[in-house]
């Protein structure tokens, strides 16, 4: 199984960093969050991190200082700062101390969780492992194209709306993983949704029922206790 992208969180807030961690954990990401620079040092010092979320207001050494500092450090890992502030002065001295991206608070934490995958994404092409992504999955008769968001039995069409369309790619791009309900709401919805908003759930049963021979007991398109759900299948040329 892959492993989680792993995400460090610099920010003085107690109640910011717990809201951080749970939605960041429930998107699918590994998390570990501190409250000042020296635990951050201590975290860096002991594995490697794909993204460190910092916040700019602390003391006694502010997130400007923090990304200048590690920058000449030599770390490369790319930097999300997080600011109370909205001045575009601010964005411009995040971004020349080595930021990678900025975002003023109060933000949704589906924007977050988009810029997140935005970095993600620009470093797969600037490494060029977009042809790692897979491009067409296959699960019994099935055959999805994700690129072109086709799906065919047998070679023959198959007819589902955008929104059922939406929900195979997501899983299909994370093929035999569990994906998260939080997750996948927020790339369905891309706006805050309430925790009784079961429209996920609704897209699932409609989906396995032109996907699964029976839809009572689903083979391909699985329901994990505790996680959400999941596609399984085989990755093809």
């Amino acid at each position: 199984m892959e492993s989680l992208r792993r995400i460090l969180i610099l920010d003085d807030e107690s109640e910011l960093r717990q809201m951080l961690t749970r939605y960041l954990r429930a998107n699918d990401f590994a998390v570990q969050a501190v409250e000042n620079s020296a635990r951050l040092d201590h975290y860096l010092q002991r594995q490697p991190y794909d993204l460190l979320i910092l916040d700019i207001m602390m003391k006694p050494e502010d997130g400007l200082s923090v990304c200048r500092r590690l920058r000449a450090e030599g770390q490369t890992l790319p930097i999300l700062m997080l600011t109370a502030r909205g001045d575009p002065l601010d964005r411009v001295l995040g971004l020349e101390s080595g930021a990678d991206d900025y975002l003023a608070k109060p933000f949704l934490p589906q924007e977050l969780v988009a810029r997140i995958r935005a970095i993600f994404r620009r470093q797969a092409l600037e490494r060029g492992e977009v042809s790692r992504l897979p491009q067409q999955v296959k699960f019994g008769p099935f055959r999805l194209d994700l690129a072109r968001q086709e799906l065919c039995r047998n070679q023959h069409p198959v007819t589902l709306n955008g929104a059922e369309m939406q929900l195979l790619v997501a899983l299909a791009s994370t093929l035999n993983r569990p994906v998260s309900r939080d997750n996948l709401m927020a790339r369905a919805r891309g706006r805050s949704y309430s925790a009784q908003d079961r429209s996920v759930d609704v897209q699932v049963l409609r989906l396995r029922k032109v996907i699964e021979q029976d839809p009572s007991a689903p083979q391909w398109l699985k329901t994990i206790w505790g996680s959400g759900y999941m596609l399984t299948g085989e990755i093809v040329a």
